[in-house]
Formats: C-alpha cells, sequence, structure tokens
C-alpha cells in the first residue's frame, strides 16, 4: 500500500503490511516514518513481539534512532540514527525465523560505519521466513554480486533452533564499502548440481536420511549431481523444540542460486506430525519450481538484488528475474517513495527458454549513486 501522507519530510502509512521494508528503506534515506492503524481492529492490535523486536535489533545497528508508540501501540513514529554497525548481539523473536532479520542486516551492513559482526539467537527455520540455509546459500550469494572483495561476508551457522522454542544461534559477518557496482545479470547459466542439508532436532536421526532419500529420488530425475548432506546435531546445538527439515539449492554454470525448503509441523501448536518423506518430496518439488521460474535470484532474494541495483552507481543495471512476488511489487512502490527510483519492467524471453510462458522479467534501472560517508577513499 502507498504512503498515504507526506509530512514535512515524514513518510506516513497505514497498516502493519511490508512493516520491515520501510524501517529498512527509512534507515537508508534517513526520512522518517510514521505508521498507523496497525492490526487496530484485531483481536491483538497493534505490535507485535517480532517487529518490536526488529526495532531494537535497528536500534543496536544504529546511533541516535528515535521510536515513539501510541499507549495501544497501533501507531509508531520511526526516526532514523545513523548507521553505525560493529559488534551486534540480539536475542530474535521466536515469531519469525533468524532470516527474517538477517536480510535486514544485508540490506544495511555494506553501508555501516563498522563492518558488522552480529550474533542472532533464536529460530533458525520456519514455514514464513526464509531459513539461515537460504540466507547461507543465495541471499549472500545474491549480495556478493555487487561487491568487488567478498572474503569478509559469511554466515556461521553454530546452533539450530525449531519453533515453538527456539535455540538457534548464527554468527554474520558483513564488510563495509563504499559504494556498490553497476551489473548487467543477464545469462543465467545452465543448472550444473544440486546440494542440500537435512536436519533432525531432538527426534531420530533416522528422519534425515528419510527426507534425504526420497528428495534424491526427486531430483536424480532431473540431473545427476546431487549431494544432501545430513546434520545430526546434539544436545545445546539441536536447538530447544524437537522437529526437521531439509534444505536444497541448486548452482549455475553462471553462479546463479536457487533455494528451497521444507520442514516438519509443529506438533506444539496442534498441527497434524508429519512424514518424513513428505517433507522430502516437498522441498524437491519446490526446488523444481524455482529452478522453472529462473531468473538471477530465487524469488526470496529478488528485493534485495533490486536494493543493489537502485543504490548503485549512476549507471543503468540490468537482471533478468523470475516473476515478480508481491513481496518484491511492494518493494518497488516503496523505493520510488523513498529515492524517488523507478524500474523498467519488460518481458524477457532468452534464445534457450522452452517455456515462452515462464514469465521472466527484465528489470532496468539508473542508480542513484548511494554511498556510504563513513567509509573514506583511499
Amino acid at each position: 500500500m502507498p504512503a498515504i501522507a507526506k509530512v514535512h519530510n515524514t513518510l506516513v502509512y497505514k497498516g502493519s503490511n511490508f512493516f520491515k521494508q520501510r524501517l529498512v528503506l527509512s534507515v537508508l534515506s534517513g526520512k522518517p516514518v510514521r505508521i498507523v492503524e496497525i492490526r487496530s481492529m484485531a483481536d491483538e492490535p497493534g505490535l507485535q513481539e517480532f517487529e518490536v523486536s526488529l526495532i531494537r535489533l535497528l536500534d543496536k545497528l544504529t546511533n541516535g534512532t528515535k521510536v515513539e508508540l501510541n499507549e495501544t501501540g497501533t501507531a509508531v513514529y520511526f526516526q532514523p540514527g545513523l548507521l553505525h554497525g560493529g559488534q551486534v548481539d540480539h536475542e530474535c523473536s521466536t515469531q519469525r525465523s533468524l532470516g527474517y532479520y538477517l536480510e535486514v542486516l544485508l540490506m544495511l551492513g555494506l553501508f555501516c560505519k563498522e563492518p558488522i559482526c552480529a550474533t542472532l539467537k533464536g529460530v533458525t527455520t520456519n514455514k514464513i521466513d526464509p531459513s539461515v540455509d537460504h540466507v547461507k546459500a543465495s541471499m549472500i550469494s545474491t549480495l556478493k554480486k555487487f561487491i568487488l572483495e567478498d572474503e569478509d561476508l559469511n554466515l556461521t551457522i553454530k546452533k539450530r533452533g525449531m519453533q515453538p522454542l527456539g535455540g538457534g544461534e548464527v554468527v554474520l559477518r558483513c564488510p563495509v564499502r563504499r559504494q556498490l557496482r553497476p551489473v548487467q545479470l543477464m545469462d543465467i547459466g545452465m543448472i550444473k548440481r544440486i546440494r542440500g542439508i537435512a536436519f533432525a532436532l531432538r527426534v531420530s536421526p533416522a528422519m534425515s536420511n528419510r527426507m534425504v532419500e526420497k528428495a534424491k529420488g526427486v531430483l536424480l530425475n532431473y540431473i545427476p549431481d546431487v549431494y544432501i548432506n545430513t546434520d545430526m546435531s546434539k544436545g545445546k546445538a539441536s536447538g530447544k523444540s524437537p522437529g526437521f527439515g531439509i534444505h536444497l539449492h541448486t548452482e549455475t554454470t553462471n553462479g546463479i542460486f536457487y533455494s528451497a525448503e521444507s520442514i516438519s509441523n509443529d506438533v506444539a501448536n496442534g498441527e497434524e506430525p508429519s512424514v518424513p518423506e513428505d517433507v522430502g518430496v516437498d522441498a524437491a518439488n519446490r526446488l523444481l519450481q524455482e529452478v522453472y521460474l529462473g531468473g538471477y535470484t530465487d524469488s526470496t532474494s529478488q528485493s534485495l538484488a533490486i536494493l543493489c541495483m537502485a543504490l548503485g552507481p549512476k549507471d543503468v543495471s540490468k537482471m533478468v528475474s523470475g516473476p515478480l512476488s508481491e513481496y518484491t511489487v511492494g518493494f518497488l512502490q516503496h523505493l520510488y517513495e523513498f529515492f524517488g527510483v523507478t524500474f523498467k519492467l519488460e518481458n524477457y524471453n532468452s534464445e534457450n527458454d522452452e517455456d515462452e510462458e515462464s514469465n521472466k522479467v527484465m528489470l532496468t534501472c539508473l542508480g542513484i549513486g548511494y554511498s556510504n560517508l563513513s567509509k573514506r577513499t583511499l
């Protein structure tokens, strides 16, 4: 939903949709936002726990951020401070995956004053957000396309944790850069291998093998180079709640990654117990769907790539994408409102596309030349 008003330099929005996008772009642009009528008609109105946790993370990442809430929590005023980064330790809400928060750090990290070393604790995988494995395989690979030196950009998974209690822990290291670089992301290449990891936390280790067997049964019909590891975490490294899941990703000859995953149901929340074989097949089918949709990123990493294109040098960047998700369409709208950036969208079909209805999109934009003022040039 577009901004309902602009008071001086403050953008005013209504509702809780795209809450994360608005705060991230507020920090990057320096423009305050006011969000009103947040779940005002719901049984539990106002900000939820995971949104308050996000605000606290942004406060740790910046200097001088001011936040004002009304008594019911249905309206928030957010005035961003200056990006600082450095050492960040944060206990995230278990309502959302750590991937929800890691995406924020990747969008902001390159423009901080100090390189980020963030330790996040909570749920590593859920059914709503990208998992930490997804961030590691897909999002970080996407971000590396826009920087020249990427040795210091990495994510380490120390512990895994399922809902409802979490118990996972990851460490993200993100360097600072003065500017991004323009890109021409056109040639996707061919799928050359499939990799993955299956994990079983506080349940029988046999669950992992059963998921792997069924997932490989599907994927080997597509390509012969399939290898899926198993993670037999024990003790504290296995989190606080039982569960199992599998993450899969492909890599193309041009270094493009598509990721997909599937996890067991949350029995503690009243859901039916999952069968490992079904979880494995579901993950494999999801991965093949991402391959079919195509593009230079999978559907989850679209907004990260689009942000990097918009903030790049004052030069033309182009990228081929699969069909744009609703989240990405909202992100394009917000980029225009915060930065005045517009994208040219065109249908795209390459000579190698066997299916003319794959709905690939060519995105073209002129970067705004956004630079990290804290990063000195030599």
